[in-house]
């Protein structure tokens, strides 16, 4: 029987398990859930009323970052984590800062304020946000740009849940155009690198309602 996740498409949370889900070639089917009604059924998966949510092997987990290091565990082929416990804590560290720093400097600012409120009636964009998000990105693709220009890939040598975890907020703001690829063509060349993977494919054909992606979205020669 399938996995199943509970998502919201733009959601840079469930973007990155469903990377690692499809990285992992595990079938999944997804449910979309507007986990802002908290519909009963939904706060009985998870109480704390967020997505994702997975229902796989006769579980039901929450929390992407613990989903994530589940599904290592449980199919540690491919690996989305290094070896060492050196480079698994760098791994780690580069996954809390995207999911942390940058959504609370970023995502928030700039794909909460124009999707998120519309959709859930919240009302208008905050213009300070999007400003604020707007000047925090440019140093996250810098400091990106900077580890580039040390690894082959974000923590290290090989493709890792850094990379996932980065390329899953990138991929949501790149949606709604809010992301400078002429800043760094190191950052460019890496994003056009992971948006080739075959497990990047369900997420390029993702349509939100009322928000057309940009023509370059799901280019793979943007």
């Amino acid at each position: 029987m399938a996995a199943i996740l509970y998502h919201v498409p733009l959601s840079p949370f469930c973007r990155k398990v469903r990377l690692s889900l499809a990285e992992k070639r595990i079938e999944c089917n997804l449910e979309s859930e507007p986990y802002w009604e908290k519909d009963p059924d939904f706060l009985r998966r998870n109480p704390a009323a967020k997505v994702p949510v997975l229902k796989i092997d006769g579980k039901t987990m929450a929390e992407s970052a613990a989903i994530c290091e589940w599904l290592e565990e449980k199919y540690p082929e491919p690996a989305l984590m290094p070896k060492g416990a050196d480079a698994r804590l760098e791994v780690r560290r580069l996954v809390g800062w995207f999911d942390d720093k940058f959504h609370n400097e970023v995502t928030s600012k700039l794909l909460y304020e124009r999707v998120n409120k519309k959709v859930m009636k919240m009302g208008f964009p905050d213009s300070g946000n999007v400003k604020a998000g707007a000047k925090a990105i440019k140093y996250h693709l810098d400091y990106m740009a900077w580890l580039l220009d040390h690894r082959r890939w974000l923590a290290g040598d090989s493709m890792t849940l850094a990379d996932f975890a980065a390329a899953a907020h990138l991929s949501s703001l790149d949606y709604i155009s809010d992301v400078d690829w002429n800043r760094s063509q190191t950052v460019k060349d890496w994003y056009a690198k992971i948006k080739s993977r075959p497990a990047f494919r369900s997420i390029l054909a993702d349509q939100v309602p009322g928000f057309p992606p940009p023509p370059h979205y799901a280019d793979l020669d943007f």
